[in-house]
This record gives C-alpha cells, structure tokens and sequence, in this order.
C-alpha cells in the first residue's frame, strides 16, 4: 500500500524541518508531498534540503497562495497521477500530532475508504479552546451534519486519510472551498459517492508557531457552501445518496 502524506505550507519555516522529521519517525515506508504556496519565508527550501537526508520527500510549488482547498487539490491529483493508494492530510504546525498517524490510518487497512482524526467522539481532545470556540466549532459541525446528513461528529477536522478509490469517485474540479469549508465538501462528496467513513479520536492543539490560518472569512465560505450544497441536494443537483456506512471508533473499540 503506497501511502503520501501532504502537507499544505505557507510560511511554515519555524516548523517544516521538525514535522518531516515527526512524519518519516510514524510512518518509516511513506511518501511526503510538501505542497507550498511560494512562501517568502523559504519553507520549501527547506524541505527540499531535508529530502536528501529523510528520502522520499517531494515538494510541488504553486505560483501563489490559493487557500487549503486547491494545495491539497493539488497534492490529490499529483499523487493519483503517480499512482498512489492512500492520501493523508495533515497540518504542518503540529496542531496534529504525527504519532497519530498510525491510528488514523488503521481503518483504511480494515476496508473504510475515509478515515477522519476526530475531536467529537469518545476519546477526542481540544485542550486549548475557549468555549466560545468550542461552541462555534461543534455548532458548524451540527449544521453541517443535519443539512447534508454526513453522519459524522467531525466534518470539518483536517487530520484525515482518503483511499485513492474515492478520490476518484469525486471530481475534485466541482470542489468549491478554498479554505477550512474544504473538509465539509470533502467529507460530503465522499458520502455522496458511497464511501465507508470512520472516525477516530486524535488530540488537537493550538500551533505554538507562527500565526493562524483561520479567520471569519473561512468561517462564513464553510457555511455558505453547505447552505448551498443542502439547497442543492433539496433540488436533486447532487447524486443519491451513497450506500457507505460510518463507524465511529474508540479507544476500547
């Protein structure tokens, strides 16, 4: 199973060289595909000079910074071009702890064709939250969950593993999100197109480097887009519905 982890980077120098290293420590046999936005900052020199030492490390430069949705678009098509059999998104300031990526993976080896590193299921941590932020956070995921009728707790959690199989169900061209609303429309299309989904409990922290990536204006996109999709479903312009199933794992599972 050839397994690429793709790491979207826009200045991401205080950090690139160490979670390359956390990455290639998990998963010894994986590839890792650096997707950089030309960061001024020099984050893909970087990566390019650690890539001799770690092996198996590409970077791909695009022209601009084009928002979360089109890197990994990106990394998706670039891998599948390639031939590749499981996609791992994952930030790459450690707000996702690369030790995980094990677990994430686990239900991919047992037939599901998404697995997603939740934080709203049994075992799931966000440590550092506000409750106005937990509040903000769970109530899209509700939303999103009722209006698209996901059957998932963490819709938008950005720690995931996609089999190439329903990569290429979806038309990656009719993803419309540019920033974080990407997970939503991701996970929607995957349980459009049938897919098998799990969720496993992960631990997710605040970056302690650098600045963050969210702002009001990703919050207001993920919910115009599934206003937008429930519409679209309302009127019979999406496909019917998959045949997939969810699971929802735990510690004790």
């Amino acid at each position: 199973m050839r397994i690429l982890v793709v790491l979207p980077t826009y200045n991401e120098s205080a950090t690139i060289t160490a979670i390359l290293r956390s990455v290639r420590e998990s998963l010894p046999d994986a590839d890792i595909l650096v997707v950089d936005d030309s960061s001024p900052d020099g984050t893909a020199k970087l990566a390019r000079e650690l890539a001799d030492e770690l092996h198996s490390i590409e970077v791909l430069t695009r022209v601009r910074k084009d928002g979360l949705g089109p890197a990994y678009r990106a990394g998706f098509r670039w891998g599948l071009e390639r031939g590749y059999d499981v996609f791992v998104e994952m930030d790459s300031d450690f707000s996702h702890d690369p030790a995980a990526l094990p677990a994430v993976l686990a239900p991919i080896a047992e037939g599901y064709e998404l697995s997603i590193g939740s934080r709203y299921v049994p075992g799931g941590e966000i440590p550092d939250w506000t409750l106005v932020r937990r509040l903000l956070s769970r109530g899209g995921n509700i939303y999103a969950d009722v209006l698209l009728s996901l059957g998932v707790k963490d819709s938008t959690a950005g720690f995931r593993a996609y089999t190439s199989s329903v990569l290429r169900r979806i038309d990656l061209d009719r993803v419309r999100a540019s920033g974080y609303g990407f997970q939503i429309e991701m996970t929607y299309m995957a349980r459009r197109s049938g897919a098998r989904i799990a969720e496993v409990p992960i631990r997710f922290v605040d970056r302690v480097e650098g600045t963050s990536k969210m702002s009001m204006s990703t919050v207001t996109e993920a919910l115009r887009l599934v206003t937008l999709s429930a519409f679209e479903r309302l009127i019979g312009r999406s496909p019917a519905r998959g045949v997939g199933d969810s699971r929802r794992l735990t510690p004790d599972a």
